[in-house]
């Protein structure tokens, strides 16, 4: 078995550097990528020995094209200085605020550019009789990777989040079985865009992962990883998803 992803999204989490820094060193763990607010990233650089630094979010714009001035913007070369290899793209909160495919698509394209890991966020807001959900994940695939060499199509890593199942208002939780489906889904669309002789990225599933459901996600659902939110922020069961994670990769 495939040495699990294991990617801990903070979101605007937590409300202090020193706090922040508290969390670092308790999730600093072989193999982690820790994607915390941009504002902390050089503290917790400072701070980490094994986990690898990761960043939420990414501007468009290219500063060294010298058109323009991006006021409050960070671009991916300020993000590589910093110490991020990876960047989250497409997160469904980013996608509530009007992110669309197309300027995912130009955010992927400035990282991989950079040297820096997109991880691409696909998913559905409600998975309905029709199956209208695999056309909008489907459209996704393809125009956020639109333009992408297929030999690039390696260099990045995808997380499946059901966005029906992620938080407070949940419907229901979503099963190792759904993941699967939508694995299996994902490769087929790659395929169809790519070919069949390319390497195919890694996929994630990122919908309220916790220490309860991610041997099953991992196992029964064929989780390359896992893209963890809120359980991330509490180190005691951070630490039991990786070990979990850890134990499937002997």
């Amino acid at each position: 078995m495939n040495k699990k992803i294991i990617i801990a999204n903070w979101k605007m989490n937590p409300l202090s550097a020193k706090e922040a820094i508290k969390i670092a060193k308790g999730t600093d763990l072989k193999g982690v990528i820790l994607c915390a607010p941009t504002i902390y990233l050089k503290v917790i650089k400072k701070v980490i020995k094994k986990a690898k630094l990761g960043s939420q979010n990414v501007s468009v714009e290219n500063p060294l094209s010298g058109v323009g001035a991006f006021t409050g913007e960070v671009s991916a070369k300020m993000l590589y200085d910093i110490g991020s290899r990876y960047t989250i793209v497409g997160h469904s909160e980013r996608r509530a605020m009007g992110e669309t495919n197309q300027i995912i698509n130009k955010k992927i394209k400035v990282l991989i550019d950079t040297a820096i890991t997109p991880v691409l966020c696909i998913g559905e807001i409600e998975r309905d009789e029709n199956h209208e959900y695999l056309n909008i994940v489907k459209h996704q695939i393809e125009e956020c990777l639109f333009g992408l060499n297929k030999n690039l199509l390696s260099k990045i890593i995808i997380a499946y989040e059901p966005v029906w199942a992620i938080g407070k208002n949940a419907l229901r939780e979503a099963t190792p079985a759904e993941f699967l489906e939508m694995k299996i889904f994902t490769k087929k669309v790659l395929v169809n865009i790519f070919g069949d002789k390319v390497e195919m990225p890694a996929m994630l599933y990122g919908g309220s992962v916790d220490e309860k459901n991610t041997r099953w996600f991992a196992i029964d659902g064929g989780a390359d990883g896992f893209l963890v939110g809120r359980a991330s922020l509490d180190p005691k069961k951070f630490k039991e998803i990786v070990k979990i994670c850890e134990t499937l990769n002997k």
